[in-house]
């Protein structure tokens, strides 16, 4: 799955939470953070990570359906003041940040997405409700506990959730591909000539890089409109954020520089932009 969550591998915590690993550019954003926030931030992490890891794990689909389905029952018992103990993390953040059960509930309805099928070329309307379920929602509960306010969060939320997601997409397109995944817009494909593309058929078709190339313009609009949100509000609510938009922006410059000729290497900016990243939005 091409999620932004599943970016950094996790470390198991103590409680059989997981934290975000060290070094990762969302463990560094979440670091930015005074403690409450980033401790409300990790639990939201682990959560995102539970679920996605029932989504993503293999295994018959019926199982996987059936344990999401006890994750949806969980956050409604968390929501009715009866907080099962995997959830009992997130009863301070929620008082305190005002976070969403319907957020809770879309990530679920994302992972569940990838859990009922391999998506193939889904349709633009499918794929930007499968961004709005496993990121956007992600960034909805994420604005609140930066302390951002309501509108513009959610509009935050809105467009550097998609333009994360795309930049997964765009990066990960090969593994994938191996896994029978294909989350390239079945819309862009049509205007390229291919009909019904396939995994193996997508990434062999000779202008796949028509395709790449406007789902990427798509993800750098989602970050002009990101950037234009950020630099309205205070440092002091966006510096997650803002740390967040240019170490994935890294990626999708990375993408683009390589080009989508095969064999494609998997990209990976130099530690030593990443730093700079940090320095940046980090500590100015």
């Amino acid at each position: 799955m091409s999620t932004t969550l599943s970016t950094a591998e996790a470390l198991p915590m103590e409680t059989g939470q997981a934290l975000p690993a060290a070094g990762s550019s969302f463990y560094t954003a979440m670091r930015l953070l005074p403690k409450a926030r980033r401790e409300a931030m990790y639990a939201v992490y682990a959560f995102c990570r539970a679920v996605d890891d029932v989504a993503d794990e293999g295994g018959p689909r019926d199982v996987r359906a059936a344990e999401l389905d006890r994750w949806r029952a969980d956050i409604d018992a968390l929501y009715a003041g009866k907080p099962p103990a995997r959830v009992r993390a997130l009863v301070d953040p929620i008082r305190q940040y005002g976070l969403k059960r319907e957020d809770f509930q879309a990530v679920i309805d994302g992972m569940a997405m990838d859990a009922e099928e391999d998506i193939v070329a889904p349709s633009e309307a499918k794929l930007d409700l499968y961004c709005d379920r496993v990121a956007s929602a992600v960034g909805r509960l994420s604005v609140r506990i930066f302390g951002m306010p309501e509108a513009d969060g959610i509009t935050l939320a809105w467009h550097q959730g998609r333009a994360l997601q795309l930049t997964n997409i765009l990066r990960d397109i090969d593994e994938d591909a191996e896994r029978g995944r294909l989350y390239l817009p079945l819309e862009k494909f049509h205007a390229v000539g291919l009909k019904d593309p396939t995994p193996r058929s997508a990434l062999a078709h000779p202008r796949l890089a028509e395709v790449c190339n406007a789902v990427a313009a798509e993800a750098q609009e989602h970050y002009r409109q990101t950037w234009a949100i950020i630099a309205r509000n205070p440092r002091s609510t966006t510096k997650a954020a803002r740390l967040m938009a240019a170490a994935y922006r890294l990626y999708l410059d990375a993408v683009l520089r390589r080009g989508w000729a095969a064999p494609r290497a998997r990209v990976k900016p130099s530690k030593a932009a990443l730093i700079a990243v940090a320095l940046r939005h980090g500590i100015f």
